[in-house]
């Protein structure tokens, strides 16, 4: 039981860090399970973990998902910012296409490339903000850019930010962009595991609970702390810690 508790706060740890952060999430589960032979990890604790993530995000912003009954407008774009993803994820998923992209190879390089991409992107100094600059048209960008997300290493959290700060938008509201964003594909994660075990008998243990709970505790101190750390530094730390973690890939790969 210890054993199990441990596995699963090693994976809830990295949901709820790297779902949030330009680290991309599916990418350190991957190497995780790569490098370590977890017991506990299964499709049913993944959505667990993902469902954690979605009620810390929700939770989080509570007041702006109220409110946005009073903003019509920004709920349309959210919704239509996230159709490109949700679409092409459920075409891939459903072909098994994505399962093509999930190797080692594959995110190392992903990692690498836009990291710097990030880099770039973040160097942008005028500043946008979604009250008054985010329309139709950077909101399909910013969802175009989404669907990168499907490959393993690009990070979801990472290409929304990416694609925001080329359109200029400042870094907290281009981090609330992201985050917005993910409350629909997160939802949609989940979904599609949801339907990949339809036919399974579902066992709600323990260990299900536990994945939740850490996951959620976890994902809310993220994007908590993301908010204000991006609200004073730049991103070059996390594009960094991408250039360490392609080395550390390449060097397994390579050598």
């Amino acid at each position: 039981m210890f054993q199990e508790f441990i596995e699963i706060l090693i994976l809830s740890a990295v949901q709820g860090i790297s779902e949030f952060l330009p680290v991309s999430s599916s990418a350190h589960l991957i190497i995780i399970s790569n490098l370590y032979d977890l017991k506990s990890s299964s499709l049913l604790i993944d959505i667990s973990l993902h469902l954690g993530s979605l009620l810390a995000i929700i939770f989080f912003f509570k007041k702006d998902l109220f409110d946005l009954k009073n903003n019509q407008k920004l709920l349309r774009l959210i919704v239509i910012g996230s159709l490109p993803l949700i679409i092409i994820g459920y075409i891939l998923q459903t072909t098994e296409l994505i399962y093509i992209f999930r190797n080692i190879k594959v995110i190392a390089w992903m990692t690498l490339i836009f990291g710097i991409i990030l880099f770039f992107a973040d160097q942008r100094k005028i500043n946008h903000s979604i009250s008054t600059n985010l329309n139709f048209k950077s909101i399909l960008f910013i969802g175009f850019f989404q669907i990168l997300a499907l490959i393993p290493g690009v990070s979801r959290a990472g290409i929304t930010m990416t694609a925001a700060r080329f359109l200029k938008f400042n870094r907290v509201d281009s981090g609330k962009i992201s985050f917005l964003l993910s409350i629909p594909a997160l939802a949609g994660a989940s979904f599609l595991g949801l339907k990949d075990i339809s036919n399974q008998s579902i066992e709600i243990n323990y260990l299900i609970v536990i994945a939740v709970v850490l996951s959620f505790i976890f994902s809310y101190i993220t994007v908590k702390f993301f908010l204000n750390y991006i609200n004073k530094f730049s991103l070059n730390i996390f594009v960094i810690y991408r250039m360490f973690i392609a080395l550390f890939l390449f060097l397994i790969i390579y050598y």
